[in-house]
């Protein structure tokens, strides 16, 4: 299990060793004598599409249901599942620098043959669990800003794969900069429906430390099994571990520190803004709905229709459409974008992205149009939150095979993980592990 530590920029000579070739090192970074602002400015983009996926319509679903009928105390575990997803996206862009691999390239090369077919099964299962996710979202919000039905909307949906296609034409920058402002987007319309809300302070901040009913109360553990498989998504550690070898930087071991250091700095940074998010849509919810004749407001559709005459504030239903319209739609680009990597990287197989989007968005259309068609418009959002579910249940076949890669000296020579964060890596995989394990015995038993 030999990693090509000493040159990985080397592979880019063969077009089949390289993830996404057509945007591989096309991006400048500021030379060593600049200082930092212009160094960190040169490496944003790739934590910003990272964290589309920690805020993607699924995320709405278990953070309304959770703020509605358990007030601010999943907020604890918001919080826990996003220092989860900073450890593990700091692990993935970890493996993309050091070795010139992205997860997918890496399973197929250094995992027995036996175990990669089943590991790219796995991940094509979270990827399509997370585009069902953002057919509902977008063809939700579609409904509610412009009264399109449901099922046009679910059809609209496809057209998406158009968006990566006019990017990516244009530039990694350009799509990266489209993705960042649509998330300020997500973040102002919050922002203004947490001050109408005027959550109370004291009681918020009680909701960030941990208890034991998160794990004793079925109902409360269900929803927070949903929150760790909406917030820390599989596919993300794939797309990660790809983008981050968009940044031309060299190939000495001082370069690839140097680019792992901001890369890592990058994306904790555009966590803690996918944090606030999350943490926004809940304290909304609870603001809104808990302890009040509302409790058991789970419908994205019955939120928008109350948020306003509940809150007093008139606008509050039209940003929360907004905002998820949005969400919606960067999440569609983004998981183009990691099918993508995902079919390449364990197949070898080329596709355009805009046929690869079309064939995972038509395999996540079917779930969503057979629900619909026989158990009508309010079985959507139990769709949406069982996605969320299987999305938790498959992490483990993306957080296992990660770690195992980054800790290995033979994979990773000088960049090998240190001791003290494996095993915090490992207490991240282990929790995720008890948490699938848990909600599996509940279900069957």
């Amino acid at each position: 299990m030999q990693g090509d530590v000493s040159t990985p920029k080397a592979s880019a000579q063969n077009r089949d060793r390289v993830s996404l070739p057509e945007v591989f090192s096309t991006v400048r970074v500021a030379s060593p004598d600049q200082n930092w602002a212009r160094k960190l400015f040169s490496y944003m983009g790739p934590g910003y599409l990272v964290a589309v996926g920690y805020m993607d319509p699924g995320n709405w679903a278990t953070d309304l249901q959770g703020g509605a009928q358990y007030g601010y105390r999943l907020l604890c575990v918001i919080l826990l599942s996003n220092f989860m997803a900073i450890l593990l996206q700091a692990l993935s862009a970890r493996l993309g620098i050091a070795t010139g691999r992205d997860l997918a390239q890496a399973c197929r090369e250094w995992c027995p043959h036996w175990l990669s077919f089943p590991l790219w099964i796995a991940c094509e299962i979270a990827i399509i669990a997370c585009d069902v996710a953002e057919v509902i979202g977008t063809a939700i919000a579609l409904q509610l800003l412009f009264h399109i039905p449901f099922l046009i909307g679910t059809v609209i949906s496809v057209l998406d794969a158009l968006l990566v296609l006019f990017f990516m034409r244009r530039g990694f920058r350009f799509l990266e900069a489209f993705i960042a402002a649509l998330l300020g987007v997500i973040a102002l319309c919050f922002t203004l429906q947490i001050i109408a809300a005027a959550p109370p302070v004291a009681e918020l901040l009680r909701g960030f430390i941990p208890h034991r009913d998160v794990v004793t109360h079925p109902g409360m553990l269900y929803i927070a099994i949903g929150v760790i498989g909406a917030t820390v998504m599989p596919h993300n550690l794939y797309l990660h571990s790809a983008i981050v070898q968009t940044r031309a930087y060299g190939a000495s071991i001082a370069e690839r520190r140097d680019a792992l250091r901001w890369s890592v700095t990058d994306s904790s940074v555009a966590l803690m803004l996918a944090l606030f998010i999350n943490a926004a849509i809940l304290i909304v919810a609870a603001a809104a709905f808990h302890n009040t004749a509302y409790q058991n407001v789970a419908e994205i559709e019955d939120a928008y229709r109350l948020l306003s005459p509940v809150l007093g504030f008139g606008l509050a239903s039209t940003l929360f459409a907004i905002a998820l319209l949005a969400a919606g739609t960067n999440s569609t680009i983004t998981g183009t974008l990691a099918g993508q990597i995902v079919m390449e990287g364990f197949l070898h197989l080329r596709m355009a992205p805009w046929a690869r989007r079309l064939l995972t968005r038509g395999i996540a259309i079917i779930p969503v149009i057979f629900t619909v068609a026989f158990y009508g418009d309010g079985s959507v959002n139990t769709l949406l939150i069982a996605s969320q579910v299987v999305l938790s249940l498959q992490l483990p076949f993306a957080v296992i095979p990660l770690i195992l890669f980054v800790s290995s000296r033979k994979i990773m020579g000088p960049f090998q993980l240190r001791k003290s964060f494996a095993v915090a890596s490992w207490g991240v995989a282990g929790i995720i592990l008890a948490l699938n394990v848990k909600l599996l015995i509940d279900t069957l038993f």
